[in-house]
């Protein structure tokens, strides 16, 4: 949510914001609802004071005997809740369109964001690894997993983008999983958390997904939703906390399944696993004092990179363009894993920092030293999706024989085996 006071203070800093990731909207446009909210508060605020003069003239009419007096200031009283009430209801009316119009805004672009429309735009910053070159034995990750992906079982249980992995592929995945979470706890100092995977409709508010995104969640019949990624639980822990400063950082991380509809996605990766509607993913949560955050986006990204070091996948991060930039995000990394098979860079980990956007629609603030309360900036980055880092190692760890060379890090995983789908 953005600060009204902040769009009222810099209404050209917003109006270059906004034009930067392509929105019409202007400051004037939000600062006429704001305006006509102000105006019915003070005339309510002085009603309210006129209420209480003539509440105590007519204590003095009483006082002295004079009844007519009395009476006909009684009659102004009255006169005046009937005004009140209708400006409280014209108030609750602008205040709820006010409302209304900020939550659907998103966040304001952090200024080194660089400018661009979309993906074409977004800027490569660094690279780790070399590309595996193609080769005329390298074959998609759903033919290398064989037999361990079964699609064809999953469309006819729960419909399309859905797999039962099995034996090997489905123990991978676990590895990775576990790998995964090993290292953001042991070596990065996060805490593990083991999240809901329900949550209600003012916790995805909160993290920035509704109202705007609600056809890419699923809904229960009793109005939860499942989680589109651990972000959502993981976040709102703080939701209406006030925090000491000497809390922060706080630092999470959950393996949890993720659930998303897809929405929009029709003929976008139909093959495979790289769209699914239901994934595992290791999440990591960050929450700070604004003056760190920048910090601690740096330190999440490399967080994220680091699991992609050691299992030796080549990739590449990219700081999206304005254009490309999350609802809910200032600032956003692209970590991009090499698929072989696609010859190209995929998105594997997403990592931004939402500066207080998030905190002002979940409540979330932190005492500082002078004793004020100041919201707090929250920060949520993939360390990483599971499903595509089984895709990755399955391609880039592939063999001529069809077996997949074990990265070293999963071995102790594997009771120290060094291939599997080996052929008998």
């Amino acid at each position: 949510m953005l600060d009204i006071k902040k769009i009222r203070s810099e209404p050209e800093a917003f109006d270059e914001a906004c034009a930067r990731r392509g929105l019409t909207v202007k400051a004037a446009d939000i600062s006429q609802i704001d305006a006509r909210l102000r105006k019915v508060m003070t005339e309510l605020q002085n009603l309210q004071s006129e209420r209480n003069r003539v509440a105590k003239e007519i204590g003095k009419a009483r006082a002295a005997g004079d009844a007519v007096t009395a009476e006909k200031l009684t009659a102004e009283v009255a006169a005046h809740k009937e005004t009140a009430a209708k400006l409280e209801t014209e108030q609750g009316l602008i205040a709820e369109e006010l409302y209304q119009t900020l939550s659907t805004l998103p966040n304001l672009i952090a200024f080194d964001t660089p400018d661009g429309k979309d993906e074409a735009d977004n800027v490569e910053i660094r690279r780790f690894g070399t590309p595996r070159p193609a080769a005329s034995f390298i074959k998609p990750h759903d033919d290398v997993a064989g037999e361990g992906a079964d699609f064809e079982t999953a469309a006819g249980v729960s419909g399309a983008r859905f797999v039962f992995l099995k034996g090997e592929v489905a123990k991978l995945e676990r590895a990775l999983a576990n790998f995964m979470l090993d290292t953001q706890t042991q070596e990065f100092g996060y805490t593990e958390v083991s999240p809901p995977l329900l949550v209600r409709a003012q916790a995805l508010f909160g993290t920035g997904q509704l109202p705007k995104f609600e056809e890419d969640l699923f809904k229960t019949t009793d109005d939860r939703y499942l989680i589109p990624t651990a972000e959502a639980p993981l976040t709102n822990i703080v939701r209406e906390k006030i925090l000491s400063e000497a809390e922060l950082p706080l630092r999470f991380t959950a393996l949890t399944p993720c659930f998303r509809s897809e929405a929009g996605s029709a003929g976008r990766d139909v093959r495979g696993m790289f769209r699914q509607h239901q994934f595992y993913k290791v999440e990591t949560v960050s929450i700070t004092a604004p003056e760190y955050s920048d910090i601690e986006h740096e330190r999440m990204t490399e967080c994220a990179e680091s699991i992609l070091k050691k299992l030796d996948l080549p990739y590449r991060t990219v700081v999206l363009c304005a254009g490309d930039t999350g609802f809910s995000a200032q600032k956003t990394y692209d970590i991009e894993v090499w698929l072989p098979a696609q010859e190209k860079y995929r998105e594997i980990s997403s990592c931004s920092n939402c500066g207080d956007f998030q905190a002002l629609r979940m409540n979330a603030r932190f005492k500082d030293k002078d004793g004020k309360n100041r919201p707090v900036h929250t920060l949520n980055g993939s360390g990483l999706a599971v499903g595509r880092t089984l895709i990755a190692v399955l391609e880039n760890y592939q063999n001529e024989d069809g077996s997949v060379t074990l990265p070293l890090p999963l071995r102790s995983y594997f009771d120290g085996k060094e291939k599997i789908l080996a052929a008998a």
